[in-house]
């Protein structure tokens, strides 16, 4: 199996954490996302990994200089969803008719990615697209097993008003799909390309399926809230606790509430209290400080 994991993206609505770092070298529960969502595809048996970049690349480049699986793309200029795939066309096995999965680099999944790939391959789609009933994203259109349109979120109400509304309904994309060559290939090369407008093309044409996987646990990493959102859900679904590096420096007197996690070579002050926190590689907390609900990150240099 081949697959790209897209990393290119400015994450704009994580700013100023984005400053910092890439949105997928983000820690989770002090690990990099890049990683987790790598060590997933290894398991599955992808034995080659595209991962591109674009924004703060070097520190991509890095992260994976150890990983003998992944291909590391650099894209000079953005090239968008569609392009980005298109360029990595180059890197994937020529000739060969084995679908690419495709993951986006900001995203926490526990999802059975086996169960897509069969039933890729027990259809004949171009494209086979991972949904779950999401209500917040929820804008993909489908009838029965098939994905008809990608809505705006101006045109989400009015669409199922149409008729024949009693048998569509709005599923949200989880940011992971398998794709077949022939398909990047329609794909034009060098340029920006939104992948959105070929699948448009594809899905009036009844070429793209869906499975769901409503019951798996997704989370988007778009904004700062569905980041400490995530830190939630994994540090307190039983018992609430803090995740601490064993390389951090805690004070004396330092109070952690509820849940956290703080990372790598973090140093905490004397006496500081802490809740619902997340605290970085190498950042540092003043004495007697009072935080709640923050993402701490090293200052700048």
């Amino acid at each position: 199996m081949q697959a790209m994991l897209l990393a290119a993206g400015f994450g704009t609505r994580l700013r100023p954490y984005t400053l910092v770092r890439p949105k997928p070298l983000f820690p989770v529960c002090n690990v990099p996302l890049l990683h987790i969502l790598l060590d997933k595809l290894v398991a599955l048996g992808c034995e080659r990994i595209v991962v591109n970049c674009h924004y703060l690349p070097e520190q991509i480049k890095a992260a994976v200089a150890e990983r003998p699986e992944v291909i590391l793309q650099y894209e000079t200029e953005v090239l968008g969803t569609g392009g980005g795939l298109r360029k990595a066309l180059e890197h994937f096995q020529d000739g060969s008719d084995e679908p690419v999965l495709v993951i986006n680099g900001d995203i926490f999944h526990d999802i059975d990615l086996s169960r897509l790939i069969k039933a890729h391959a027990a259809s004949k789609d171009a494209v086979t697209m991972a949904l779950h009933d999401y209500p917040r994203f929820n804008s993909v259109l489908i009838q029965q097993d098939r994905v008809r349109d990608f809505l705006s979120s101006k045109e989400v109400i009015g669409k199922i008003k149409e008729e024949g509304a009693e048998e569509q309904t709005l599923l949200a994309f989880t940011g992971i799909h398998l794709v077949n060559r022939a398909v990047l290939e329609a794909i034009p090369s060098g340029c920006f390309f939104h992948i959105i407008d070929l699948y448009r093309e594809l899905a009036k044409a009844g070429k793209i399926g869906c499975t769901r996987i409503d019951g798996s646990f997704w989370q988007d990493m778009g904004t700062p809230d569905d980041y400490l959102d995530l830190h939630r859900h994994l540090l307190s679904s039983r018992t609430p606790f803090w995740q601490i590096h064993e390389s951090a420096v805690i004070g004396n007197n330092v109070q952690f509430k509820d849940w956290g996690a703080v990372g790598p070579g973090a140093v905490i002050g004397d006496g500081a209290q802490l809740s619902r926190c997340v605290i970085w590689e190498g950042a540092k907390i003043v004495a007697d400080a009072e935080l709640a609900d923050e993402i701490i990150v090293p200052a700048a240099t």
